[in-house]
């Protein structure tokens, strides 16, 4: 569980510095982190691709953190 919770921080964080703009504050940033490790495990498992290491679920969490942070600015307007 712990580990989880780390590898959401440290993916909102890194979406947040690959997605520019005014963002959405660091508790989002943690928030879309921890979704977006969900999104991007399930987008991941159907394509058939499973991380084996920290590494690998940070990549992926990422990813799905940097979609939420898209779909959510297209949603918004924001893009």
């Amino acid at each position: 569980m712990f580990a989880w919770i780390f590898i959401g921080l440290v993916s909102g964080w890194l979406a947040g510095k690959i997605i520019n703009g005014n963002g959405y504050g660091v508790m989002a940033d943690i928030a879309l982190g921890l979704v977006g490790g969900i999104v991007g495990g399930m987008i991941f498992a159907i394509l058939g691709v499973h991380a084996h290491n920290v590494v690998g679920a940070i990549l992926m969490s990422t990813a799905g953190a940097t979609a939420l942070v898209i779909a959510t600015r297209i949603i918004r307007d924001e893009i």
